[in-house]
């Protein structure tokens, strides 16, 4: 790489970059390094970009170009969007406008999913749906990590569908979920799936509408706000999941899914007094902020 333009850049993010901490892999040196790969013509996310030394980047129009790119990630644009990437439960994913950038509570769903499936080897194969799928993110780490899993996810918004697929294809997994278009479990409705499902998994929009305007301009002006505004109370969808995801599971089947900051102990004890669900397992983060909720369904 050429020192004196990584020295200047690296001076420059160093004293101006700001971060979520809902990325904590985004730091000065991993931006960097993921803008300078991009600008190498070979993007990769932050997580990736650290596994290797910055490539050499002649004078000319690739140290043009990571100079523009880390004025853009100044300006506020996402690193996941200029790269076109994004890490998650150990795919390398597409990102770009149309779906949501995973987050690390969601690997924390994830993960936390894929302990409640059944194990492989038995007489049926385990059938999963991913609601508000956005990129597909939950529903191809699923599928990677266990590929006897059937597999179905679907989203409200075609386009970020449409980016699904297209992720499908970018981590060779394409055909290995099938995709529908709709409202929550409404596209689900039907004998195959009713009482059948062993897993329905989501990471569902959970922000209060009223804060929405107050978020950071880098997830306000950039990702789609259908898919983090969660309504007047930030927990519309989740509430109607949490009626509606009975009628698709089978007995002792698992309704996983991801909660806002705040709103864990609240949504716990609502699921504890519906007498549908047997067992309420929340998760907490590193510190100790509830954001996941398994319920397993009764009857099993």
């Amino acid at each position: 790489m050429n020192p004196e333009t990584y020295a200047v850049l690296h001076a420059r993010l160093a004293q101006y970059l700001v971060t979520l901490p809902d990325k904590p892999e985004e730091t000065v040196e991993s931006t960097l390094h993921a803008l300078w790969h991009t600008a190498a013509g070979s993007p990769r996310s932050a997580v990736a970009a650290m596994r290797d030394a910055p490539p050499p980047l002649p004078p000319g129009p690739r140290t043009d170009a990571v100079v523009a790119l880390v004025n853009r990630r100044l300006a506020g644009e996402p690193l996941a969007h200029l790269t076109g990437r994004q890490h998650f439960m150990g795919l390398e994913m597409l990102s770009a406008p149309q779906a949501l950038i995973p987050r690390v509570e969601t690997e924390m769903l994830g993960y936390a999913a894929l302990e409640l499936l059944p194990p492989a080897g038995g007489a049926d194969a385990p059938l999963a749906i991913d609601v508000c799928t956005g990129s597909g993110n939950l529903a191809y780490a699923i599928a990677r990590h266990r590929p006897d899993v059937r597999m179905h996810a679907t989203d409200l918004s075609a386009e970020a569908v449409a980016f699904a697929r297209r992720n499908g294809a970018h981590l060779g997994l394409a055909g290995r979920v099938q995709f529908r278009t709709g409202d929550l479990l409404e596209p689900f409705l039907e004998p195959a799936f009713a009482g059948r499902t062993d897993l329905v998994i989501c990471a569902p929009p959970y922000i209060h509408s009223a804060k929405v305007e107050r978020m950071a301009e880098e997830i306000s002006q950039h990702e789609p706000r259908l898919a983090f505004d969660g309504g007047p109370l930030g927990v519309t969808l989740l509430m109607r999941l949490f009626e509606e995801a009975p009628r698709l599971l089978r007995d002792g089947g698992w309704l996983a899914v991801e909660v806002g900051a705040g709103q864990g102990p609240a949504l716990a004890r609502r699921l504890q007094r519906d007498t549908t669900y047997a067992e309420i397992r929340p998760r907490a983060d590193a510190g100790g902020e509830i954001r996941v909720i398994l319920a397993r369904k009764a009857g099993a």
